[in-house]
């Protein structure tokens, strides 16, 4: 993967996905000592472009250059102005000559895809409209930690087909994970996402299945995830998502329904009372501060992979 971009799970084959899992859960446990691991990036600089404010994502790259060895430098939305103050072809260009590394936490997928077009250093998806895959590639640490393989088991997303939703269903299909999404109707995964994970899901055997009853899609479920219903910059969509998901809050009765030994995920931030509660959040069963460390470990993973001396 040395010199590539990660824009998308879809791009990613079955073993580089198992590569950086792997990689990511010896960072995590020092097989590779903290020493060595210093070394990993050393010299190297990364710039971090926001266009969304940000917790875990800023705090896991910036900590996860600087465990690594290297620098991270963080550009928010009044340092550059994406696309406004200046062409995404131009600051990639620019940055490409200056650092090592790119991630972009942005809105629209095409400044991703632009960022990459145009810089010759990795660029790193750090969230856009259509994907979130270093989200999804730290879930499934979280998952492969308290679950064991994933062949067979079932994941369940409950709530709205994002891009949340889109990386973790592309993820379970490449690696053979169950996975089903109980959403209202209109509030589908893309189309094009669906069918690129169900030919994935031919190799592997997984299942993919779209339901409306959060109930019949929870039965039998290894992992309960979800997710805010309005995402950033569909704010003034809240009111009417709220009335139109009300009936897929999880909550303790629905997670009733899953397995008894059931792990409850979100990516955080959650809006308790929401589209999750409180007893479900403080919950044994929940282990979403495991799943937000682990965004460190898969920021690690990703980067030495992509630019690192390993």
């Amino acid at each position: 993967m040395k010199g590539t971009d990660l824009l998308t799970i879809s791009q990613l084959t079955k073993s580089e996905i198992e590569t950086l899992v792997d990689y990511a859960i010896k960072l995590k446990t020092f097989v590779i000592p903290a020493e060595k691991q210093r070394k990993i990036l050393d010299g190297k600089t990364l710039a971090m472009i926001f266009e969304k404010p940000s917790l875990r994502t800023r705090v896991s790259f910036e900590t996860g250059i600087f465990r690594l060895g290297g620098h991270g430098i963080y550009l928010g939305p009044n340092d550059i102005s994406l696309g406004k103050r200046e062409s995404a072809g131009d600051i990639a260009c620019t940055l490409d000559r200056m650092v090592d590394l790119i991630m972009a936490r942005v809105f629209a997928h095409d400044s991703v895809v632009t960022l990459a077009e145009y810089a010759k250093v990795p660029v790193i998806n750090g969230l856009s409209d259509l994907e979130h895959p270093t989200q999804a590639i730290a879930d499934f640490i979280t998952i492969r930690e308290h679950k064991g393989e994933y062949a067979g088991k079932k994941l369940v997303f409950v709530g709205d087909g994002n891009n949340v939703a889109h990386s973790l269903m592309l993820f379970a299909a490449k690696v053979g994970m169950n996975f089903t999404i109980a959403c209202p109707e209109g509030y589908d995964p893309m189309t094009s996402v669906v069918d690129d994970a169900e030919k994935c899901a031919e190799k592997t055997g997984a299942d993919i299945v779209i339901e409306r009853d959060p109930y019949d899609a929870v039965e039998g479920a290894d992992v309960v995830y979800t997710d805010v219903w309005a995402s950033m910059g569909q704010e003034s969509e809240s009111e009417k998502r709220a009335k139109i998901f009300a009936p897929y809050r999880v909550d303790s009765k629905l997670m009733a329904a899953a397995k008894p030994d059931a792990i409850f995920m979100h990516c955080l931030p959650a809006h308790r009372g929401s589209e999750v509660t409180d007893e479900v959040v403080d919950s044994h069963q929940s282990v979403v501060f495991d799943e937000a460390e682990n965004r460190l470990h898969a920021q690690m993973s990703i980067m030495a992979q992509l630019a690192g001396k390993i």
